[in-house]
């Protein structure tokens, strides 16, 4: 403990001078505001400040560009509730329950809820990078290919449970998302894969494109021909006040996303999109009241909120500790780090203790400002739904085609998102659910990726699967979830049975 108390010492002596406070608040107010436009993101704002960073001081400058990655989880939620247009992939699952809640007249209660269960999941990731960071880094090493591998495909079975009552329609979406994500060029063959000679496709979708697609052009397209009450929300401070009711609700969901967002950010690979799901999964699974989740419940947007953003503190981990970067935007970091001249390993807190551990507490100052932005901020978010629709929907439109536009400047991928608006929109009327296909096709690249490693590590032998013990636990946890919706429909079946025996 006093090494600990120590260390942060250390650290606060260099978060707290005038130049890195500075830095820090520069970045999580930039990290929220690209947060909350639609279709941008934190990675395009750290890649074009990258050049930026080379006239400052290291350590300044990693502290200003993890402001904007955590900022941008907190800003992310804001379109998702308000506009049903998640900021990040992560951020999609909040879509659920969060824009109905703003539906029924609660954006208020949602907007400050998640920006209370992000502050929770930020600290316990927190204390985790502080305090647990070789443990945990320890503990990653352990997982292989098989260990992955088994890992995303209980991911993806458990996904299922988010889609709806209909478990088959769930995992049908699941496995067009996956075969969405092998579109392009094979990593290990070079050949083209389902890409029918479109060079825009070659490198694979649009992560970007086929969220704004399925989830932001098709609400417009749903939303288009209704009518809407612009004044349907009179808010004032006490609406935004959570009911007993609902803390009571949210406090065990917040606890729960955020142990599955650390697990989550410790595991190279895994990260944010992951976590939420899971964590949804797990809240609609030990739900007593599962035909709430998505209609507006309350742990639907907490327990993947305090996931979200505890999964991007505890990111750093493998990052700094082991140089393996979960995500793109843990991929810049280790860029940035390196343009410096300091290289992440095991090495790193004991050769840049200052860098860690200065890192470390501006994480705490910066969730904090965060906080003390946010909730003020909450009324002018709630106000953008007296917008009428017929301004607002061009501009949601403008923002998803730059937002899409500026990941890689082309053309193509404005037509590719229009292209997956038709097909959200068809979901929409068809009662398909659009969570299971995006974490289908996010993790597919993953999923293939780890089965041909373990394959080939294992000779061919299926049976790598089961015999390490990691892998074995999550290979029976998604053949019971698989096992349940059967002995569902077996459970219903017996009792129409019984039922027409007696009547008969």
């Amino acid at each position: 403990m006093s090494d600990l108390l120590s260390n942060l010492a250390l650290g606060a002596d260099v978060a707290f001078t005038w130049s890195a406070l500075l830095y820090c608040f520069l970045g999580v107010v930039l990290g929220m505001i690209v947060g909350v436009l639609p279709g941008i993101g934190p990675l395009p704002a750290i890649a074009m400040l990258l050049p930026v960073t080379f006239y400052i001081d290291p350590t300044e400058a990693i502290i200003m560009l993890a402001g904007i990655y955590y900022g941008g989880q907190y800003g992310a939620s804001t379109a998702s509730i308000l506009l049903n247009l998640p900021g990040t992939p992560p951020a999609a699952v909040t879509c659920l329950d969060g824009y109905p809640m703003a539906k029924q007249g609660r954006a208020g209660v949602a907007l400050f809820i998640t920006a209370i269960a992000s502050l929770v999941g930020s600290m316990f990731g927190i204390i985790l990078v502080g305090t647990l960071a070789p443990v945990l880094a320890h503990f990653a090493l352990e997982f292989g290919a098989a260990e992955y591998f088994s890992l995303i495909l209980f991911a993806l079975i458990g996904t299922a449970a988010i889609g709806g009552d209909s478990f088959p329609r769930s995992i049908s979406m699941v496995a067009l998302g996956l075969l969405l994500g092998i579109v392009g060029q094979d990593i290990t063959s070079g050949q083209f894969r389902f890409t029918f000679g479109i060079p825009g496709i070659a490198d694979g979708l649009s992560l970007v494109a086929v969220a704004m697609g399925i989830f932001g052009v098709s609400e417009v397209m749903a939303s288009a021909h209704k009518e809407r009450d612009t004044h349907s929300e009179n808010f004032t401070f006490r609406s935004m006040l959570p009911t007993r009711e609902d803390v009571r609700r949210s406090w065990p969901a917040m606890g729960r996303g955020s142990i599955f967002g650390a697990i989550c950010g410790v595991l190279p690979g895994a990260g944010a999109s992951m976590a939420v799901f899971i964590a949804y999964a797990f809240e609609k699974r030990i739900s007593k009241t599962p035909e709430i989740f998505g209609k507006g419940a309350i742990e639907g947007v907490t327990a993947p909120e305090a996931a979200n953003n505890a999964t991007a503190q505890t990111a750093f981990i493998p990052t700094l500790t082991l140089g393996v970067p979960g995500d793109a935007v843990m991929a810049v970091m280790l860029g940035a780090l390196m343009i410096h001249g300091i290289n992440p390993g095991p090495s790193l807190i004991t050769e840049q203790p200052t860098m860690f551990w200065g890192l470390v507490v501006s994480f705490l100052i910066g969730n904090f400002i965060l906080v003390i932005l946010n909730i003020p901020l909450v009324g002018i978010w709630v106000r953008l739904l007296k917008i009428p629709y017929s301004v607002l929907f061009p501009v949601i439109l403008a923002l998803i085609c730059i937002g899409v536009y500026s990941i890689n400047y082309a053309i193509f991928d404005i037509f590719l998102v229009i292209a997956f608006g038709l097909v959200g929109y068809g979901m929409k009327m068809l009662h398909f659910p659009p969570a299971p296909l995006l974490l289908g096709f996010i993790l597919s690249p993953m999923l293939e990726e780890n089965f041909r490693r373990a394959m080939l590590l294992s000779r061919g032998d299926w049976m790598t699967f089961l015999n390490q013990p990691i892998s074995a636990v999550f290979v029976i946890a998604s053949a019971l979830l698989l096992l349940l919706p059967v002995y569902g429909w077996w459970s219903v079946r017996r009792k129409r049975g019984k039922t027409a025996t007696m009547s008969s």
